[in-house]
């Protein structure tokens, strides 16, 4: 967490702001991954990592609402306090490459809503809900990091496997 002891830098509607942006952006790149592996398992995971992170945007959505009722959230380019970002310049780069980026956002975002929490320390349910965040953040980590160990122990991982692609 050491990397984020300056949250004190920041208003807490950068820190939300921040977090609902990374949440947006990690579906966006998840999404992407998907549409560009053939391997249905990968391509489930990557699926469910987006709805996780839409459940996440969601909790954000409605935190900035409650604590800023008046205001419309602006979603900006840049996120007002730099995380790590999942960056797929083109088709050519390696699968194990991006869910490597997708780790280190995964372990950035647990960090950060960590540090976040201690903002609402007074208020239980968002300090206990951001902490739940975080958690599932680690989640995210450890079931890109599995994913990320087959393909590089599996030369043919990205090829069809028979019957991979049948349903129940």
């Amino acid at each position: 967490m050491s990397s984020f002891n300056n949250l004190k830098l920041y208003s807490t509607e950068d820190l939300i702001v921040t977090s609902l942006k990374s949440e947006v952006d990690s579906r966006a790149a998840y999404l992407k991954i998907k549409d560009s592996v053939k391997n249905a398992i990968l391509k489930d995971k990557m699926d469910f990592l987006a709805k996780e992170e839409d459940k996440h945007r969601s909790f954000f959505e409605g935190l900035y609402k409650k604590k800023y009722p008046n205001k419309v959230i602006e979603m900006p380019n840049k996120t007002p306090v730099p995380l790590p970002e999942i960056k797929i310049k083109d088709e050519k780069i390696q699968i194990s490459e991006v869910l490597q980026q997708a780790m280190n956002a995964e372990m950035a975002a647990h960090d950060f809503y960590l540090g976040v929490s201690n903002r609402f320390k007074d208020e239980k349910g968002i300090f206990n809900m951001l902490n739940y965040i975080a958690d599932m953040e680690m989640g995210h980590y450890k079931l890109l990091e599995i994913e990320k160990d087959n393909l590089l122990r599996f030369e043919s991982y990205e090829d069809s496997w028979p019957m991979m692609h049948v349903g129940p």
